[in-house]
């Protein structure tokens, strides 16, 4: 037997995507259902490092990103919860002159952009933290920006739209996406939801939905290369990051250091595991920056799905040919901070037709060829719901 619903908005998908959205959404008043293949945030929300950080993002996503910084700000008011939320700091770190220059020439072009940047010389570093000996000439600190803990924030952004009246169906995989003329149909095993509007955050399988609705784009699987040790006494207060890549670690109030860097191993469409080699080739490096962990415990190393593309930039909007169709996706190694920002905005867009915050550089359209004479295409068109 078919269950049918009807309602104004689908989500497909349950991480920091997909939940704030349906959150925000049910605050200005819009039926939503959000539909999960598997538990809320069980998937890349809460697989990432768990850094929350604007330092380093573009310049065309630092607006979004100062957005979701305020969010972050209210996280217990919003959600119930503070999800472990700190703002410890981010310290990127130089370990050359050159990565040095670029740090300092980031600072310069984001001078008025509200990160409060502060570049420390080798010196002035280890008055304030003992850090990596000679490998480090210095870097860039960002006093707000911090992290949290991934495995507690998607689930508890999906359950505050829920208390907040969003029906938040998990273990219900979508199969099919359908345009009856009038309504999207989306179907799922025993489900037939009728719809206005449908928001594609479903991560490292959206691009799939994607290309079923005409707008393939080239995303890609890029799993992290996670681990943890065991609890140690407290020493490191800043999340850290290495200009140019490689390695990023934080210590989380346990005391465990939480670390990351290098790629993972797809094992098929669902599932990705560590590579042994890639933390064997991390632990030196950390072991390097931070001599304290030199007779640590490695206890865990995980993976995860993420999907990535190929300019470093997700994809967030309406859809460029189907009308109702918004897409929210594209978001390895930086979706977590931006996630509540992603959802207001999200939302600011379906109930309105337009974002108060730039978004034009993340649009699909960047990555499609023209539709050809006679195709269907249709721009979503401006509407208010509340």
């Amino acid at each position: 037997m078919v269950k049918h619903l009807a309602t104004e908005v689908v989500v497909i998908g349950g991480g920091i995507m997909g939940a704030s959205t349906a959150l925000f959404l049910r605050q200005r008043g819009v039926n939503v259902v959000m539909l999960e293949r598997d538990l809320c945030g069980s998937r890349s929300s809460g697989v990432n490092f768990g850094g929350v950080r604007r330092q380093g993002r573009s310049l065309a996503m630092l607006l979004l990103s100062q957005r979701s910084h305020a969010l972050w700000g209210r996280l217990t008011e919003l959600i119930g919860t503070e999800a472990e939320y700190e703002r410890s700091g981010h310290f990127k770190i130089a370990r050359s002159d050159a990565d040095m220059e670029s740090l300092v020439r980031y600072a310069e072009m984001t001078r008025d952009c509200g990160l409060g940047l502060q570049l420390l010389d080798g010196v002035e570093l280890k008055k304030r933290f003992p850090v990596g000996g000679t490998q480090v000439v210095g870097g860039s600190f960002c006093p707000e920006d911090g992290q949290a803990n991934p495995r507690l924030l998607a689930p508890a952004f999906a359950a505050a739209a829920r208390r907040a009246g969003a029906q938040v169906l998990e273990h219900t995989p979508v199969q099919a996406v359908e345009h009856n003329g009038q309504r999207f149909v989306v179907r799922a095993p025993g489900l037939e939801i009728k719809a206005n509007i449908v928001v594609n955050a479903a991560g490292a399988w959206a691009g799939q939905f994607a290309e079923q609705c005409g707008e393939p784009v080239p995303m890609r699987i890029r799993p992290p290369a996670m681990g943890v040790t065991e609890p140690l006494p407290h020493f490191l207060h800043w999340s850290l990051g290495v200009e140019g890549g490689s390695i990023y670690c934080r210590q989380v109030r346990r005391g465990n250091v939480v670390f990351g860097g290098g790629p993972g191993l797809v094992l098929d469409d669902t599932r990705a595991r560590n590579r042994a080699t890639t933390i064997w080739e991390q632990l030196p490096q950390l072991v390097a920056l931070l001599p304290q962990l030199k007779n640590a415990q490695l206890i865990r190393t995980w993976s995860g799905n993420e999907g990535a593309l190929p300019d470093h930039e997700p994809i967030i909007g309406a859809s460029s040919r189907i009308a109702g169709l918004y897409h929210a996706f594209g978001f390895a190694g930086g979706g977590f901070q931006l996630g509540p920002g992603v959802g207001e905005v999200m939302a600011e867009l379906i109930a309105q037709g337009r974002s108060s915050t730039p978004i034009d550089a993340f649009r699909i359209d960047r990555f499609l060829q023209p539709a050809s004479a006679g195709e269907a295409s249709s721009p979503t068109p401006e509407r208010k719901i509340a």
